[in-house]
């Protein structure tokens, strides 16, 4: 199979096998087991090349994204003025 196509499919996926997961350490682990798992057939150095491009692919998609949208605590702010 095509490494990119591979890659591709693992990455859109992600969502299923990681649950979610916002901590990149927990991802690649995820990932690393997912391949492991699921595409025996790749030798140690395959599956380090497949990990590595899914993990590049996620974080371009910002995957791992925990960063806030707007001022969490411009509600409060505004109260305490009052």
């Amino acid at each position: 199979m095509n490494r990119s196509v591979l890659i591709d499919e693992i990455a859109s996926q992600a969502e299923e096998f990681l649950g979610g997961a916002t901590d990149r350490k927990l991802g690649r682990a995820g990932i690393e087991e997912f391949i492991t798992l699921e595409h025996p057939e790749l030798d140690a150095a395959a599956r380090k090349l497949v990990t590595d491009g899914v993990m590049k692919t996620l974080e371009a998609e910002d995957f791992f994204s925990t960063e806030f949208v707007g001022d969490p605590f411009a509600d409060d702010e505004k109260e305490s003025d009052e």
